[in-house]
């Protein structure tokens, strides 16, 4: 794969991106701004992921020599650049769904992104749950950007719905991976939570948000949002993440913290679809 492509992580690009597909599925709308929309979530969340590797380079060394620039395929220096440029143009997305829609808050929302994505990568990303939080705050934050372009009121309630079950399991993904890198991020010297308090406390942590999403979906159908093909979808899910979290609670290895990551994932796009598919 280009480099220039692999270092924007394309999975988690188009995981992002899927939020504002699903928020035009969701409130039946086509249209210029929801284009845009998905556009300024393409260009921000890649940036941030380029400006994440700029400034994880040591770590990357230990934990994930084959990326882009710990081999040595994109230059430090290009990479910062690169990562500049994306975030320019995400923001121009942003200002000109604002100035079509007349709503300066979907504009709002991308500058305050750039702020916490740089803030993230630069800072935040060590920072015990913090760092995870914000990732999960900013998985979240996508449903509620797509919600104000769409912008009837419906719509930015059903979204900040949606963004909360993002924002709980991602949280609770990201803490996962944190166990999962432990042994680089010790050799770098970052004080994320498993290296601070433990794997163990980790994973009953990520266990508690886990449950608290799957106990929440139910919520989506019994307030009208979506239909009962969506409980059918959402099950299949909703299965994937609690196994995940018994064999996350049963072993913190690198190996099963690795295998818990992916089925999150996996599960997030299962219930993606449910939400699609329960507002037909």
């Amino acid at each position: 794969m280009n480099p220039y492509i692999e270092i924007l992580r394309p999975g988690n690009v188009v995981m992002a991106m899927i939020a504002i597909v699903l928020v035009a599925i969701v409130s039946h709308t086509v249209s210029i701004p929801i284009i845009l929309a998905i556009l300024a979530v393409l260009f921000e969340i890649s940036a941030g992921n380029v400006i994440n590797d700029y400034f994880d380079y040591k770590i990357d060394l230990i934990n994930k020599p084959e990326r882009p620039i710990p081999s040595g395929r994109i230059e430090l220096k290009t990479a910062r650049n690169y990562a500049y440029g994306l975030f320019l143009c995400g923001t121009i997305c942003g200002f000109l769904i604002s100035y079509l829609t007349g709503n300066w808050i979907p504009f709002i929302i991308v500058l305050i992104s750039d702020v916490i994505l740089y803030v993230y990568a630069y800072k935040l990303k060590s920072t015990p749950l913090i760092g995870n939080l914000t990732v999960g705050f900013m998985t979240g934050l996508c449903f509620v950007f797509g919600g104000f372009t769409v912008g009837t009121p419906k719509m930015i309630y059903t979204s900040m719905f949606l963004g909360f079950f993002a924002f709980v399991m991602t949280t609770a993904r990201e803490i996962t991976k944190d166990i999962e890198d432990i042994e680089g991020d010790k050799a770098e010297g970052a004080r994320t939570f498993p290296i601070l308090y433990g794997t163990k406390i980790s994973a009953i942590i990520t266990f508690i948000l886990i449950i608290i999403d799957c106990a929440l979906c139910p919520l989506l159908y019994i307030q009208h949002i979506f239909n009962l093909f969506y409980l059918v979808v959402i099950a299949i899910a909703v299965i994937i993440f609690i196994y995940s979290a018994i064999l996350l609670i049963k072993d913190q290895n690198v190996k099963t913290a690795a295998k818990v990551s992916k089925y999150l994932k996996i599960g997030m796009l299962i219930a993606f679809v449910s939400f699609a598919i329960g507002s037909f």
